[in-house]
């Protein structure tokens, strides 16, 4: 598991304790497969279990759902999607995206690129960038004409944006992945230091 921070082990799925050295938040792992689709991992500090996580995989095989549970906090849950090559879990929006001329009316052929940052949130790169969680709260932006963004998970496919200048919202963006991972279109309103409104509908496809 890599990202920003790198987690190694191996374990077998017999629910027999496992060394897991070089892990900060534990030093054991117990890991337990209860059928083809679902397997439990507990995450053990000197012997005293610190979480579990419960995993399940979608019955197309593409998505994994990963419920984590600590004591004295709320299950945090985190669905991941397949992306590329062999087989491998990965965040459903990761990956470089270009954009798609014969379905857009913009065409400056535009990059896109989203990345996990390891720590519950993606690090965006086009023509401006920021890091940002999906959290609701305001990050600030490089190279751009806003100054913030803020980002909300609407549903595993779908991410809202709002950007704010000078404390006044002046860009919406809603983001849609496709159910087959391949195409994500961007529908934007925004409006211009000019006071003009703009409305657009850009699509990209998944390199």
């Amino acid at each position: 598991m890599s990202g920003e921070t790198h987690l190694d082990f191996t374990a077998n799925t017999n629910g027999h304790q496992s060394a897991a050295p070089g892990n900060l938040a534990f030093n054991q792992i117990e890991l337990r497969r209860i059928d083809k689709k679902q397997a439990e991992v507990k995450e053990e500090k000197d012997g005293t279990v610190v979480a579990t996580v419960r995993e399940k995989i979608s019955s197309d095989g593409n998505e994994l759902t990963a419920t984590t549970a600590t004591a004295g906090h709320a299950d945090k849950v985190t669905v991941w999607t397949r992306s590329g090559g062999k087989k491998v879990p990965n965040d459903f929006f990761a990956g470089e995206w270009t954009q798609d001329l014969s379905k857009t009316r913009l065409r400056q052929a535009l990059v896109l690129k989203f990345d996990a940052d390891g720590s519950g949130g993606v690090r965006f790169l086009g023509d401006f960038s920021y890091s940002a969680r999906l959290d609701g709260k305001q990050y600030d932006l490089r190279n751009s004409r806003n100054d913030t963004v803020s980002l909300e998970l609407v549903d595993p496919h779908t991410v809202d944006a709002s950007y704010q200048r000078d404390n006044q919202v002046t860009q919406k963006d809603r983001w849609v992945v496709s159910a087959d991972g391949q195409q994500m279109t961007l529908s934007t309103t925004a409006t211009l230091e000019t006071g003009q409104r703009l409305t657009e509908k850009l699509v990209f496809r998944k390199q």
